[in-house]
Protein backbone atom coordinates (compact mmCIF):
# COMPACT_ATOMS: atom_id res chain seq x y z
CA UNK A 1 0.00 0.00 0.00
CA UNK A 2 1.27 3.20 -0.91
CA UNK A 3 0.44 6.66 0.90
CA UNK A 4 -0.53 9.99 -0.51
CA UNK A 5 -0.06 12.82 2.03
CA UNK A 6 -1.75 15.78 1.68
CA UNK A 7 -1.22 19.20 2.99
CA UNK A 8 -3.23 22.46 2.78
CA UNK A 9 -1.93 25.40 3.53
CA UNK A 10 -2.05 28.97 3.85
CA UNK A 11 0.75 30.94 4.97
CA UNK A 12 2.52 28.03 6.67
CA UNK A 13 5.59 29.11 5.92
CA UNK A 14 6.83 28.89 9.65
CA UNK A 15 5.84 25.03 10.49
CA UNK A 16 5.90 23.69 6.98
CA UNK A 17 9.44 22.74 7.72
CA UNK A 18 9.15 20.60 10.58
CA UNK A 19 6.38 18.97 9.29
CA UNK A 20 8.38 17.84 6.20
CA UNK A 21 11.10 17.06 7.60
CA UNK A 22 8.99 14.35 9.88
CA UNK A 23 7.71 13.21 6.82
CA UNK A 24 11.21 12.77 4.21
CA UNK A 25 11.79 9.27 5.60
CA UNK A 26 8.37 8.69 4.10
CA UNK A 27 9.09 10.08 0.50
CA UNK A 28 12.64 7.84 0.23
CA UNK A 29 10.23 4.78 1.17
CA UNK A 30 7.93 5.17 -1.56
CA UNK A 31 4.94 7.63 -0.52
CA UNK A 32 4.11 10.78 -1.83
CA UNK A 33 3.82 14.04 -0.59
CA UNK A 34 1.10 17.02 -1.95
CA UNK A 35 0.82 19.84 -0.88
CA UNK A 36 -2.00 22.40 -1.99
CA UNK A 37 -1.74 25.93 -1.27
CA UNK A 38 -4.75 28.02 -0.94
CA UNK A 39 -3.08 31.41 -1.89
CA UNK A 40 -0.34 32.13 0.42
CA UNK A 41 1.62 35.39 0.44
CA UNK A 42 4.37 34.30 2.94
CA UNK A 43 7.69 31.99 1.59
CA UNK A 44 5.31 28.50 2.35
CA UNK A 45 5.58 27.23 -1.43
CA UNK A 46 9.45 27.81 -1.79
CA UNK A 47 10.11 26.46 1.60
CA UNK A 48 8.10 23.46 0.92
CA UNK A 49 9.22 22.45 -2.36
CA UNK A 50 12.06 20.15 -1.95
CA UNK A 51 10.29 18.75 0.78
CA UNK A 52 7.37 17.72 -1.45
CA UNK A 53 6.59 15.67 -4.59
CA UNK A 54 3.90 17.48 -5.92
CA UNK A 55 2.94 21.54 -5.18
CA UNK A 56 -0.66 22.90 -6.47
CA UNK A 57 -2.16 26.01 -6.14
CA UNK A 58 -5.88 25.89 -5.42
CA UNK A 59 -9.09 28.29 -4.45
CA UNK A 60 -8.62 29.04 -0.56
CA UNK A 61 -10.42 26.66 1.86
CA UNK A 62 -9.03 23.52 3.40
CA UNK A 63 -12.08 21.16 1.76
CA UNK A 64 -11.42 22.86 -1.51
CA UNK A 65 -7.28 22.56 -1.10
CA UNK A 66 -7.82 18.77 0.20
CA UNK A 67 -10.66 17.25 -2.87
CA UNK A 68 -7.51 18.93 -5.53
CA UNK A 69 -4.83 17.21 -4.20
CA UNK A 70 -6.65 13.72 -3.79
CA UNK A 71 -7.40 14.36 -7.65
CA UNK A 72 -3.23 13.82 -8.42
CA UNK A 73 -2.77 11.51 -5.47
CA UNK A 74 -1.87 7.96 -6.77
CA UNK A 75 -1.30 5.98 -3.67
CA UNK A 76 -4.43 3.75 -2.06
CA UNK A 77 -4.48 5.13 1.29
CA UNK A 78 -4.91 9.09 1.58
CA UNK A 79 -3.74 10.53 4.41
CA UNK A 80 -5.10 14.51 5.33
CA UNK A 81 -2.11 16.64 7.38
CA UNK A 82 -2.21 20.32 9.03
CA UNK A 83 0.69 21.86 8.36
CA UNK A 84 1.43 22.54 11.94
CA UNK A 85 1.24 18.94 13.16
CA UNK A 86 4.30 16.86 13.77
CA UNK A 87 4.37 13.00 12.84
CA UNK A 88 6.11 10.69 15.46
CA UNK A 89 8.11 7.83 14.25
CA UNK A 90 6.02 4.38 13.58
CA UNK A 91 2.94 6.81 12.46
CA UNK A 92 2.88 5.78 9.06
CA UNK A 93 3.53 1.98 9.61
CA UNK A 94 0.97 2.01 12.59
CA UNK A 95 -2.00 3.86 9.80
CA UNK A 96 -1.02 1.55 7.44
CA UNK A 97 -1.03 -1.74 9.43
CA UNK A 98 -4.86 -0.60 10.57
CA UNK A 99 -5.72 -0.08 7.13
CA UNK A 100 -4.22 -4.04 5.88
CA UNK A 101 -6.21 -5.30 8.64
CA UNK A 102 -9.10 -4.02 6.90
CA UNK A 103 -9.58 -0.48 8.40
CA UNK A 104 -11.68 2.06 5.71
CA UNK A 105 -10.46 5.12 7.47
CA UNK A 106 -9.01 6.13 10.92
CA UNK A 107 -7.22 8.89 13.04
CA UNK A 108 -4.67 9.53 15.40
CA UNK A 109 -5.15 10.70 18.78
CA UNK A 110 -3.87 14.53 19.25
CA UNK A 111 -1.22 15.95 22.10
CA UNK A 112 -0.98 19.92 21.99
CA UNK A 113 2.09 22.00 21.93
CA UNK A 114 1.72 24.43 24.65
CA UNK A 115 1.88 23.95 28.22
CA UNK A 116 -1.16 25.19 29.80
CA UNK A 117 -2.67 22.48 32.14
CA UNK A 118 -6.41 23.16 30.17
CA UNK A 119 -4.79 22.08 27.18
CA UNK A 120 -3.97 18.46 28.56
CA UNK A 121 -8.32 18.77 29.16
CA UNK A 122 -8.73 19.68 25.44
CA UNK A 123 -6.55 16.83 24.21
CA UNK A 124 -8.23 14.26 26.11
CA UNK A 125 -11.84 15.57 25.49
CA UNK A 126 -10.90 15.23 21.90
CA UNK A 127 -9.25 11.98 22.03
CA UNK A 128 -11.96 9.95 24.11
CA UNK A 129 -14.95 12.06 22.23
CA UNK A 130 -13.61 10.67 18.66
CA UNK A 131 -13.78 7.38 19.42
CA UNK A 132 -16.95 7.32 21.03
CA UNK A 133 -18.68 9.39 18.34
CA UNK A 134 -16.70 7.90 15.61
CA UNK A 135 -16.02 11.75 14.44
CA UNK A 136 -12.81 13.07 13.79
CA UNK A 137 -10.92 17.07 13.47
CA UNK A 138 -8.38 17.48 11.01
CA UNK A 139 -5.38 17.70 13.77
CA UNK A 140 -5.94 14.36 13.95
CA UNK A 141 -4.71 13.48 10.89
CA UNK A 142 -7.70 11.57 9.00
CA UNK A 143 -6.33 9.11 6.63
CA UNK A 144 -8.71 6.71 4.57
CA UNK A 145 -8.73 4.66 1.84
CA UNK A 146 -9.02 5.68 -1.84
CA UNK A 147 -12.23 3.69 -2.20
CA UNK A 148 -13.92 5.13 0.52
CA UNK A 149 -13.08 8.04 -0.02
CA UNK A 150 -14.37 8.09 -3.65
CA UNK A 151 -17.66 6.63 -1.79
CA UNK A 152 -18.47 9.10 0.02
CA UNK A 153 -17.66 11.92 -2.46
CA UNK A 154 -14.91 13.25 0.03
CA UNK A 155 -15.13 16.54 1.86
CA UNK A 156 -18.12 18.98 1.27
CA UNK A 157 -16.76 21.89 0.35
CA UNK A 158 -18.26 23.95 3.13
CA UNK A 159 -15.57 26.61 4.82
CA UNK A 160 -15.80 24.57 8.30
CA UNK A 161 -16.82 21.82 10.02
CA UNK A 162 -15.68 19.63 7.11
CA UNK A 163 -13.75 16.65 8.66
CA UNK A 164 -16.79 16.43 10.82
CA UNK A 165 -18.86 16.41 7.79
CA UNK A 166 -16.70 13.55 6.12
CA UNK A 167 -16.07 11.80 9.28
CA UNK A 168 -20.17 11.71 9.07
CA UNK A 169 -20.40 10.25 5.80
CA UNK A 170 -17.09 7.63 6.30
CA UNK A 171 -19.21 6.93 9.69
CA UNK A 172 -21.98 4.86 7.75
CA UNK A 173 -19.38 2.83 5.67
CA UNK A 174 -17.49 1.76 9.38
CA UNK A 175 -16.46 2.96 12.62
CA UNK A 176 -12.70 4.49 12.13
CA UNK A 177 -9.52 2.72 13.41
CA UNK A 178 -8.67 5.29 16.64
CA UNK A 179 -4.52 5.24 16.60
CA UNK A 180 -3.39 6.14 20.14
CA UNK A 181 0.05 7.06 18.57
CA UNK A 182 -0.36 10.85 19.09
CA UNK A 183 0.42 13.27 16.52
CA UNK A 184 1.53 16.78 17.89
CA UNK A 185 -0.42 19.94 16.89
CA UNK A 186 0.10 23.50 17.11
CA UNK A 187 -1.56 24.90 20.18
CA UNK A 188 -1.36 28.54 18.49
CA UNK A 189 -4.81 28.74 18.02
CA UNK A 190 -6.10 28.08 21.76
CA UNK A 191 -3.35 30.25 23.03
CA UNK A 192 -3.80 33.37 21.00
CA UNK A 193 -7.02 33.84 21.82
CA UNK A 194 -7.49 32.38 25.40
CA UNK A 195 -7.43 28.77 25.77
CA UNK A 196 -11.15 28.68 27.78
CA UNK A 197 -12.68 30.91 25.66
CA UNK A 198 -11.73 29.07 22.73
CA UNK A 199 -12.81 25.83 24.41
CA UNK A 200 -16.13 27.34 24.54
CA UNK A 201 -16.21 28.63 21.16
CA UNK A 202 -15.69 25.30 19.90
CA UNK A 203 -18.52 23.93 21.92
CA UNK A 204 -20.81 26.46 20.49
CA UNK A 205 -19.65 25.93 17.02
CA UNK A 206 -20.19 22.15 17.03
CA UNK A 207 -23.02 22.51 18.86
CA UNK A 208 -24.82 25.46 16.09
CA UNK A 209 -23.27 22.85 13.37
CA UNK A 210 -25.09 19.54 15.07
CA UNK A 211 -28.32 21.94 15.25
CA UNK A 212 -27.98 22.48 11.63
CA UNK A 213 -26.32 26.00 11.24
CA UNK A 214 -25.20 27.27 8.27
CA UNK A 215 -20.86 26.34 8.12
CA UNK A 216 -20.26 30.00 6.11
CA UNK A 217 -21.92 31.49 9.27
CA UNK A 218 -19.94 29.96 11.86
CA UNK A 219 -16.84 29.78 9.78
CA UNK A 220 -17.31 33.72 9.95
CA UNK A 221 -17.61 33.27 13.87
CA UNK A 222 -14.15 31.29 14.38
CA UNK A 223 -12.19 33.58 12.18
CA UNK A 224 -13.93 36.63 13.77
Amino acid sequence: MRLSIIIPTLNEAEHIGALLTDLAPLRVAGHAVILVDGGSVDTTRARAASGVDRVLESQRGRAVQMNAGTQIAGGEILWFLHADSRVPPGAAEALLAACRAGGRWGRFDVRLSGRHPLLRLVERGMNARSCLTGLATGDQGIFVTRDAFSYVGGFPEIPLMEDIALSKRLRRLARPACLRLPLLTSSRRWESRGVLRTILLMWRLRLAYALGADPARLARRYDG
